[in-house]
């Protein structure tokens, strides 16, 4: 592999790094707030406009709202990005930074 190739290949897979954090769902109708913490914020919340558009998403309350109001109502928010290379580390810091959250907002778990 040529150098310039590897330089793009190394770049384009820096580019792709997951980033673990917290992300938000807010109802903008309602006042409703869900929150939770995940180790790739962009997929994850894609995951749940999906799953909440298809009408089946495991959160219940969070489901009966988009129903009722549809999903223009909604904003998707990263509250706070987290990056740790000790995975256990990041996991124990993303659990703490979620109930942070969830106090400060008055929000609800999302799963």
């Amino acid at each position: 592999m040529n150098n310039a190739l590897k330089n793009e290949t190394s770049q384009f897979a820096e580019e792709q790094k997951q980033r673990a954090g917290i992300f938000a769902v807010r109802c903008m109708v309602s006042g409703e707030v869900w929150v939770s913490k995940t180790c790739d914020l962009e997929k994850r919340q894609e995951g749940v406009k999906f799953q909440l558009g298809l009408g089946g998403f495991s959160g219940k309350s969070v489901q009966a709202a988009w129903d009722a109001h549809g999903e223009a109502a909604f904003d998707f928010l990263e509250l706070q990005e987290m990056n740790d290379n000790d995975e256990a580390a990041l996991c124990a810091r993303l659990r703490d930074r979620e109930g942070h959250w969830r106090l400060v907002l008055g929000a609800q778990p999302l799963f």
